[in-house]
């Protein structure tokens, strides 16, 4: 059936990776019920009254790992996490200004200058909204595996469009970008292992015993050696963006919390991403050790404002699984999708179509027993899950 704004969508599950979809995709409507603290409203009235609700539109994709288990559960629940977790704010969310007590009481005449100083919009609310939100999917997931022995996580990127704002919130390494007419923006950025060296090693700082004495929280620009002991070699600790030098102790010999480059990059020795859903039983192979506590599920909230821009009718939204951007970059993205969308402006599923031929483009075509992209490159061999949601002609609340 028509998705919402008639956005497109299409998925791949590659080189029989495995017989189920790891990646999973989710979208929906959202209401947002209107109440006044402490009032039960009868609900055939409110059914009635639309003027009760506030509207948003939602996106989401979830990449599974160690199973599609936790992207499943992702997807049926992350939604309604977000919607009561609106509801819990909304009060302040339809205020000009959010009050410092939804209650409507006034212990101090100063509230509203204490939150004008501290910059705290509506839009504030929402971010804060959507990181609950994902709090509580993670626990919800926790407590799902565990009554089911099952084991897993997965990534999560959630758009959500909310009073003429776009919000993308991203636990993981896929990515969602903006392809405008005269430019790109990218909504979110990806979490791995490299990216969040900082706080993954400053956890391990503060929290010692969280390594069990079989990591060292150092980074080196290679795994060390017994013959290093005694030289003094690059580091770099929680604290540092550049490097210095130390005298390497036997203890530096420990395998790094931080292993690899690029792809290649585990947290642990274990995970290729530092955020995420799910993974509470995930400990490191032949250890004790537990992997969650390093992997946060909380996200980064990216927002755009469509007031301040001028919408064009090619103007869409393209979130991914990291399927496809391993081996497209934003630019090629961008030039596919403004290039097809020219060429296909009276298709009334072009959007869909568009998801399909960026698909395909990731996937490649067999050339004996590989799959190659179009510039004898090898092509992706994860599975791939696209949306392209189109902006211009978006339902208003």
């Amino acid at each position: 059936r028509p998705l919402p704004w008639g956005a497109g969508y299409a998925e791949v599950i590659n080189a029989e990776k495995s017989e189920f979809n790891e990646d999973q995709a989710a979208c929906c409507q959202i209401s947002i019920r209107r109440r006044e603290p402490g009032l039960e409203e009868d609900e055939e009235w409110l059914i009635l009254c639309s003027t009760q609700f506030l509207t948003g539109y939602y996106w989401a994709l979830f990449d599974g790992h160690g199973g599609p288990e936790a992207a499943i559960i992702a997807s049926n629940y992350l939604h309604y996490c977000i919607k009561q977790k609106l509801e819990e704010v909304v009060g302040g969310i339809t205020e000009a200004h959010p009050p410092m007590h939804l209650s409507g009481r006034c212990v101090c005449d100063s509230d509203p200058q204490f939150v004008e100083e501290k910059h705290i919009h509506a839009e504030d609310l929402v971010v804060g909204a959507l990181e609950n939100a994902f709090q509580e999917c993670d626990e919800v997931i926790g407590q799902e595996m565990e009554a089911t022995h099952q084991r897993g996580g997965c990534t999560a990127l959630a758009a959500l469009y909310f009073q003429g704002k776009l919000y993308v919130a991203n636990a993981g390494d896929s990515r969602a970008i903006l392809v405008l007419k005269d430019n790109i923006v990218p909504m979110s950025c990806e979490f791995t292992p490299e990216t969040e060296r900082q706080r993954i090693q400053h956890l391990a700082f503060l929290f010692p015993k969280l390594l069990d004495g079989e990591f060292t929280r150092f980074e080196f620009p290679r795994r060390l050696k017994g013959d290093d002991v005694g030289q003094k070699v690059l580091y770099r600790d929680y604290f540092m963006e550049g490097w210095g030098y130390k005298t390497v102790e036997k203890a530096d010999l420990k395998y790094p919390l931080v292993h690899g480059h690029g792809k290649q990059a585990r947290l642990l020795g274990t995970l290729a991403v530092s955020r995420g859903l799910g993974d509470h039983q995930l400990k490191v192979i032949d250890t004790n050790i537990e992997v969650k506590p390093f992997l946060s599920c909380i996200p980064k909230v990216n927002v755009f404002d469509f007031a301040l821009h001028d919408i064009k009718e090619d103007d869409v939204l393209i979130m991914a699984t990291d399927g496809l951007w391993d081996v497209l970059s934003n630019k090629e993205v961008a030039h596919v999708v403004r290039s097809f969308l020219a060429e296909n402006r009276t298709d009334p599923h072009r959007f869909s179509e568009l998801a399909k031929c960026l698909v395909r483009r990731a996937r490649g075509k067999k050339r004996g027993h590989q799959w190659m992209l179009d510039d004898s490159q090898e092509a992706s061999y994860d599975d791939i899950s696209v949306f392209v949601i189109p902006l211009h002609n978006r339902d208003e609340d």
